[in-house]
């Protein structure tokens, strides 16, 4: 096969996902109503394969939002509530002991699986469970496995948790530790809406009508999709510009802003500027592009830096929004 056949089989593959991906926002918005970006946020980390936080105040559609996607790609989801009481074997599972059907027959130690057996795993309220139950959490995100009973099980693949938290409530939660949020590719945060917004929500809500979600996509086609994504073709120019991003995070770095200097103790991690390459793929099929720009990587590096970059005693004291340190840096960052 010829570079030129080749190069139209690449062109048609990544038109087939554009359709495919404009076909699911599509079906997600008929319920839905506004948070686009939200829904482009989470979009995005269904397929970078990557797991997402959502961060808002209670109402705003967060666990609709996540269950309309899992029925919208036709996957198994499961929602777990945690709670101060929640324990690690509520999540992963646990040995119970089972009696033998027939006569004489002695019992027997049988492995049930928790709810993270699934496709998409809602946490709902993660903050709100204690450390020994949220790092049950850490081995299955990272690794896609779960080790229960002295045995490793591997789970569904494509597999992606899409947790939530409270930014209001501190009282009976738990931060999650740097290092699990750093499994997370986007930290998405959920606006209050608009006036208009709020109106459509209420008739959609109010009435008799009840929107059906379809399914668009399944499995296998989802698992095709991330490896298109991983094939676009990056930049030697735009791989620079993430890294030197990255860099500008930190308070030693040349590059980085005075608020990175005075107010950041630590900067983001290799996988902040894994979170952005991906990221950037995966928007420019949104946007129904071919290749990924610069203003694809300034328009995710807040959801992919926002949860790695942490701040000083001092910046904590003053009350300094990462998010306008981010601004800085990318402010502060040549494009050339």
């Amino acid at each position: 096969m010829s570079s030129t056949d080749s190069s139209a089989d690449t062109q048609r593959a990544l038109a087939a996902l554009q359709q495919d991906l404009q076909r699911l926002v599509a079906e997600v918005q008929r319920v839905i109503v506004g948070q686009d970006r939200v829904i482009e946020g989470v979009v995005t980390c269904l397929l970078a394969g990557g797991h997402g936080l959502l961060e808002g105040v209670p109402g705003l559609g967060k666990t609709l939002l996540i269950r309309t996607l899992a029925q919208a790609v036709h996957l198994d989801f499961a929602r777990i509530q945690f709670t101060p009481d929640l324990m690690p074997a509520d999540i992963v599972g646990t040995s119970v002991l089972v009696q033998g059907e027939d006569i004489g027959a002695g019992s027997r130690l049988e492995y049930q699986p928790g709810p993270i057996f699934a496709n998409i795993v809602l946490a709902d309220e993660i903050n709100r469970a204690t450390p020994k139950t949220q790092s049950a959490l850490l081995e299955a995100m990272a690794e896609g496995t779960v080790t229960a009973g002295g045995q490793t099980r591997r789970l569904p693949n494509p597999f992606l948790v899409l947790a939530t938290q409270n930014p209001l409530e501190m009282e009976g939660t738990y931060p999650l530790p740097e290092a699990q949020l750093d499994r997370f590719i986007f930290k998405i945060r959920v606006d209050f809406p608009g006036e208009d917004e709020l109106m459509s929500i209420l008739d959609r809500t109010t009435g008799a009508a009840h929107q059906e979600v379809r399914p668009v996509l399944d499995g296998p086609r989802l698992l095709q999709m991330r490896e298109l994504v991983r094939a676009i073709p990056v930049t030697e120019s735009l791989t620079r510009y993430v890294v030197r991003v990255l860099r500008a995070t930190h308070p030693d770095d040349g590059n980085a802003p005075e608020l990175i200097k005075r107010f950041v103790r630590f900067g983001g991690s290799p996988r902040g500027a894994q979170a952005m390459l991906l990221a950037a793929r995966v928007r420019c099929c949104l946007q129904g592009r071919l290749s990924p720009s610069i203003e694809d990587v300034r328009a995710v590096a807040p959801q992919a830096l926002r949860h790695r970059v942490i701040l000083n005693f001092e910046g904590e004291a003053e009350g300094v929004s990462i998010d306008r340190c981010l601004e800085q840096v990318l402010a502060a960052v040549p494009t050339d």
